[in-house]
């Protein structure tokens, strides 16, 4: 097994509503997809950069994963660039994961809507 390095994770989804129970089912379930797609357990999450367009502002995403016990991943909430033509509804993930993967394993997850944005990696 190679030496762990870290690398970036790339996720997005959509947001069918601006609540707090639907902001956290997204962010869940992009987390979970997002784990099990590049096999990370929780300890070798550096941290997580979690943004959401203008538009979803009924609360954190950072909580959902605090509500799936990351208490100790480091976590970042933003608003987006308010660009005029840009997709609403949101929620964009950039993890840091330790990992031996090389760049052209990592597989990063476009959810929803969201896969339009990123057709050439949305097989997931």
């Amino acid at each position: 097994m190679g030496e762990k390095v870290v690398r970036g994770i790339r996720g997005v989804i959509t947001v069918k509503e601006n609540t707090a129970e639907e902001i956290r089912r997204s962010t869940m379930e992009l987390l979970k997809v997002l784990v099990k797609a590049n096999d990370i357990k929780t300890e070798d999450i550096a941290s997580i950069f979690l943004t959401t367009t203008p538009d979803l502002n009924a609360d954190f995403p950072a909580y959902a994963a605090r509500e799936m016990g990351w208490t100790l991943v480091p976590l970042l909430c933003a608003r987006e660039i308010d660009v005029p033509t840009a997709m609403p509804g949101l929620i964009r993930v950039l993890m840091h994961v330790n990992t031996t993967k090389s760049q052209d394993q990592i597989k990063h997850c476009y959810l929803g809507e969201a896969a339009s944005l990123r057709p050439d990696l949305s097989d997931n």
